[in-house]
């Protein structure tokens, strides 16, 4: 198997097991229990929260724990907005956020009153800051733009993002879910950030939510006064001490310029193979490891079949659509065709991504196109028939 789909999932890394493992065999206490054992929980959770609140250059408390990425987005986005306006108000994002963001902000606009703007991003995918300029308000509640996009890998300028949004009082959230460990994080530049472990070589089930210390947020959850009442529920302490190993893991070992040759190595023989193929997303502002490539004439479910039954793990985009193969929201957002966003696959590659892997990539790619180009030849051939 070749896996090139590490923006869906990573496999857990060594440490992150390690560290994992003794939470899931005798110290398997709760972290809310005065008792011996639950006081161990506790001080993994706490441990944790340091190492992660020092990679971050943050502050402990300023970290809340989720079970991934999801809640920690629909968190901020649904918890800062209300907080800061009772029953409506004005949020500002745009349509290429991950569905965690859109689905949140949805949900404000057609059930709570609130007014969501919606902005503009070019056809490379990058946000127009212009109309962010023009957007914000007296009531803008909370801007939210991701720093690194999920399918296209496209980087967000949050340096100028953050900028304007300080200049007008306004709070700015971040889904960097997809960027921890591939680009360098000033967290100093936004309120709220969302992580997900199982991004970063951690478990499923584990994400960080980082507030800046000073605003408060209403929880979007109820049962307890876990997470300085902000996230109720009994933390998943094994995840915990996984997921810190894992940002360790990730921080230290930083392998960008190998992930980058391997991509571009990678994209010559797509375009070699394919010489309709095009590359979407603004190339020279892209994550070291994600390549977005459309091959029209050819649907994106086709495309992963035939790489499924050649062994190479690929995807479509956004890895929570339960198995799904739609036309990628992102790409329509960025003003791209029904039929380019149709036939895109997304490759993205990790630490344990070879070129031996990508050399035998290649050569099934090249297969899958001489296969499906002979029999688009015979369809052809029969409707002309």
């Amino acid at each position: 198997m070749i896996y090139l789909d590490y923006n869906a999932t990573t496999p857990v890394c060594d440490q992150a097991r390690a560290a994992m493992l003794p939470y899931l065999d005798r110290h398997f206490g709760n972290p809310s229990s005065v008792h011996a054992a639950g006081r161990e929980a506790r001080a993994a959770i706490d441990d944790a929260r340091d190492k992660l609140a020092a990679l971050l250059r943050a502050t402990p408390h300023e970290l809340i724990f989720t079970s991934g990425g999801t809640e920690s987005c629909n968190l901020p986005v649904l918890g800062l907005a209300r907080c800061r306006s009772s029953r409506g108000g004005h949020v500002i994002s745009c349509r290429t956020e991950h569905h965690a963001v859109l689905h949140a902000l949805e949900h404000l606009e057609k059930r709570e009153g609130f007014e969501v703007t919606w902005l503009n991003v070019s056809r490379d995918g990058m946000v127009d800051l212009n109309q962010l300029v023009e957007s914000i308000r007296d009531n803008t509640a909370l801007v939210s733009i991701m720093a690194a996009n999920n399918e296209t890998g496209v980087i967000q300028p949050i340096g100028k993002i953050s900028e304007i949004c300080r200049a007008r009082g306004t709070l700015l959230h971040s889904d960097m879910v997809q960027s921890f460990g591939k680009i360098d994080i000033d967290i100093s530049l936004v309120d709220a950030a969302s992580f997900g472990a199982h991004k970063f070589y951690g478990p499923k089930g584990a994400g960080l939510l980082f507030l800046r210390s000073g605003w408060s947020i209403q929880p979007i959850m109820f049962g307890g006064a876990h997470e300085n009442e902000r996230r109720p529920g009994t933390e998943n302490v094994a995840a915990i001490a996984g997921m810190a190993a894992a940002a360790e893991f990730v921080v230290q070992e930083k392998e960008h310029e190998k992930e980058k040759r391997l991509r571009d190595q990678l994209w010559r023989r797509i375009a070699q193979s394919f010489p309709d193929a095009l590359r979407n997303g603004e190339a020279t502002r892209c994550l070291w490891n994600t390549l977005n490539v459309s091959f029209p004439g050819f649907d994106s479910e086709t495309m992963l079949m035939a790489l499924d039954l050649e062994g190479v793990c690929a995807s479509s985009g956004s890895a929570c659509m339960v198995g799904s193969v739609v036309a990628s929201h992102v790409l329509l957002a960025m003003g791209l065709s029904m039929e380019r966003a149709s036939s895109a696959v997304r490759f993205s590659l990790g630490k344990q991504t070879s070129t031996d892997e990508i050399d035998r990539a290649g050569d099934a790619i090249d297969r899958i196109f001489n296969r499906l180009a002979k029999t688009k030849t015979k369809s052809s051939a029969y409707a002309v028939a």
